[in-house]
């Protein structure tokens, strides 16, 4: 297995995605709220590249839907919920969710060419890291960033993967340097997740909105061992499945 790393969407070329399992990393918030999401039983997550298109895709207020994203942080207009990964308890099981986010949700967008998608964080990272190694493709990790911008959570979120493939594949490869890059950043910072969160742009985007209880959420790592996958990256909805063993 060959393992590169993508610190921006802007970066990713078709040598990143096809024929490749793709992990996309949002650690705040959107993968680390997919991860919760699915965890309590939310039954699917379809994608959206806007709040736009995802208000328009789930339809009216119903039972069955749950809309949920963001927008400077804070949840728009008419959703049922923002981006908060504590937010999603079990009385949302058996729910549809529509997920739009200003880097995340658009960074799955763009890697639509993959094989298949699994969102990312660091409450789940062994989880999706086993899961790559079973399926045996190469592997991209994609770093959603913030407003086009490289962010540290991301980076170390995908270093937390790469070091977790390496623990239960030892003679995997890199594609290039980024996967030793991003792997030296957790091993500097894996005893600090909340301080390494809470020192980025995204982190103080999320503290300036109150929302300091997500970053808690979002660095606990491996608290959970649910994994998403969207096998079909390239549908014009993408749509998130928990993966079963």
């Amino acid at each position: 297995m060959r393992v590169d790393v993508v610190l921006l969407p802007s970066l990713i070329r078709d040598e990143h995605l096809v024929g490749r399992n793709v992990a996309v990393f949002d650690v705040l918030r959107a993968t680390t709220s997919m991860a919760a999401a699915l965890a309590v039983g939310v039954s699917e997550i379809r994608i959206y590249p806007d709040t736009a298109s995802a208000a328009h895709g789930a339809g009216p207020a119903s039972p069955q839907r749950l809309l949920c994203g963001e927008e400077k942080c804070l949840p728009p207009p008419g959703f049922d919920l923002g981006n908060s990964p504590g937010a999603f308890t079990a009385d949302y099981r058996g729910r549809v969710m529509h997920m739009s986010t200003t880097n995340g949700t658009r960074a799955i967008v763009a890697c639509r060419k993959a094989t298949a998608i699994y969102p990312a964080a660091l409450v789940n990272a062994r989880a999706v890291a086993r899961a790559l190694v079973h399926d045996g493709r190469d592997v991209t990790l994609v770093c959603s960033g913030t407003e086009g911008a490289i962010s540290i959570e991301d980076a170390v979120g995908a270093g937390a993967v790469f070091e977790a493939i390496r623990e239960q594949l030892p003679d995997v490869s890199n594609a290039s340097d980024g996967p030793i890059i991003a792997g030296v950043l957790f091993s500097t910072l894996r005893h600090s997740l909340r301080e390494a969160l809470r020192s980025g742009r995204s982190g103080h985007n999320v503290l300036n909105a109150g929302l300091a209880g997500d970053i808690d959420f979002a660095a606990r790592l491996d608290v959970l061992e649910v994994v998403g996958r969207i096998d079909e990256p390239a549908a014009e909805t993408p749509v998130v499945r928990r993966l079963t063993d």
